[in-house]
């Protein structure tokens, strides 16, 4: 038997430790790819319960579009797009044949899946801002934008090695690379700040706001759908950001080493910045409304993980347990701030959500700075500029981009559909469906719907006998 067995082990001993190593962390990327792609379904779930019966069906279409479409586009033209803009803005010379070299370079396609992934979850965000309101067609040209002009610009800007990494213009200008790991910023402020825009140039939902501009309640018709898609997305938040953990294996001559270290740094920052979220919401929302309320701190949790997502390597423990729970206290009074002081109809609350929450997180990992060693240190003043100047940067783009986008899509399409059109429901003006056809007649807050066989009232759509509040 060993006699048979020492072959094996020969050829075992002989593998090339860089091969068994870049073979490991790709099949590592692809599983931590497909749980990014989970996210899709949490985002689905989590928008679906924000609004109300009649337009259910419309958020699950744009979600699904946002992948469908959204990858072919980001294939086609988006991951190009990104290597040229990173060309652009830094020392290296422009070479278009090889930003888009990717596209028939089987070894490429792994890394361009990865970035994809990521590009969807920018462009998902957006839908949540503008539901209930918004011409599909229209939003299908944003969502086409996002991923083939908008978001890449930022990744050129950063991870592609452009303006504001080490080697980018500004980067050399201050004397460092911007930090954001998985994307605090360069992911999630993106949408949320493009949500932020959409949802103001859109308009308001009818009923929002009253004769005197106070804004009014237009409650979602399932909690449980919203607090599950929640869970889901923090599932597969382990995969956005342990997954950017992309090195499991580092190969030397000497053998393959286990990156336990920095994977468990990964891992624990994400928990604890995820909890503390959670916590900080709950706590603002008892003393905001008098109850803990489920959904706020929902959305405290998301606000927690978009917070410590671009600092998860780089900050202490402490300091992701303070990030996130900043970030999760400010979600309540910054989407108060937005509904009543911005006057935007922001209906998923993506900017308190990701917007914000990913601009303080990311611009405050210099202050929670982390050792090899697993101690504190302060990541210096010129990091802080940099980490500062970054946020308006990528700030500043997005404004100017999706204000543009949406200019386009207006004219071309026309943002808004009738306000017959919005009364009845977008299921079934813009998609001829029903997701609740049993219980929905119509669909409307002011026309209450009944049920099937005209008997008592039965109501899915955010009437006055259930729905989340914003309040």
């Amino acid at each position: 038997m060993s006699a048979l067995l020492a072959p094996a082990a020969d050829a075992l001993l002989q593998l090339d430790p860089g091969a068994v190593a870049d073979g490991v962390n790709n099949v590592w990327i692809l599983v931590v790819c497909f749980l990014i792609f989970f996210m899709q379904p949490g985002f689905a779930l989590l928008e679906s319960g924000q609004v109300r019966a009649k337009n259910v069906g419309n958020v699950l279409m744009k979600n699904m579009t946002d992948w469908v479409l959204g990858v072919l586009v980001f294939f086609a033209l988006g991951s190009g797009v990104s290597s040229l803009v990173g060309q652009l803005t830094s020392g290296s010379a422009l070479d278009i044949g090889a930003a888009f070299g990717y596209i028939n370079d089987p070894t490429a396609y792994i890394g361009w899946f990865f970035g994809a992934v990521f590009a969807m979850t920018a462009a998902t965000i957006v839908s949540g801002a503008v539901a209930e309101r918004m011409n599909f067609s229209a939003y299908v040209f944003v969502a086409a934008a996002m991923t083939a002009v908008i978001y890449p610009v930022v990744t050129g800007m950063t991870w592609a090695g452009g303006l504001l990494s080490a080697s980018g213009f500004l980067g050399e200008a201050i004397g460092v690379g911007y930090l954001d790991f998985a994307g605090a910023t360069v992911v999630h402020m993106v949408g949320g700040v493009a949500g932020l825009v959409g949802a103001k140039m859109v308009g308001a939902r009818a009923g929002r706001y009253d004769s005197s501009g106070n804004s009014q309640p237009i409650p979602g018709h399932s909690m449980l759908l919203a607090v599950l898609g929640t869970m889901f997305l923090a599932f597969g938040w382990y995969g956005f950001n342990v997954g950017t953990q992309a090195t499991v294996l580092s190969a030397s001559d000497s053998g393959v080493t286990f990156m336990g270290g920095a994977l468990g740094q990964v891992v624990l920052n994400t928990t604890l910045g995820m909890g503390a979220g959670g916590v900080a919401a709950m706590v603002v929302s008892s003393t905001w409304q008098g109850k803990p309320d489920p959904l706020w701190a929902a959305n405290g949790l998301l606000a927690g993980l978009v917070a410590v997502t671009g600092a998860v390597p780089h900050v202490t423990w402490w300091g992701g347990v303070i990030l996130g729970g900043l970030a999760g206290a400010l979600v309540l009074p910054t989407y108060r701030w937005v509904v009543d002081s911005l006057k935007v109809d922001d209906v998923c609350g993506v900017f308190a959500v990701h917007g914000s929450a990913g601009a303080i997180g990311t611009a405050l990992i210099p202050v929670f700075g982390v050792t090899s060693s697993g101690g504190y240190t302060f990541l210096g003043v010129d990091q802080l500029i940099m980490q500062v100047a970054g946020v308006l940067v990528i700030g500043a783009w997005t404004v100017a981009a999706t204000a543009v986008t949406f200019k386009v899509a207006d004219a071309l399409f026309g943002l808004r559909v009738s306000e017959e059109e919005e009364e009845a429901g977008l299921d079934e003006s813009e998609h001829g469906v029903s997701v609740y056809p049993e219980f929905t007649a119509g669909g409307s807050r002011d026309s209450p719907a009944v049920s099937a066989d005209g008997g008592s009232e039965v109501r899915t759509d955010g009437g006055a006998q259930g729905g989340v509040s914003d309040e």
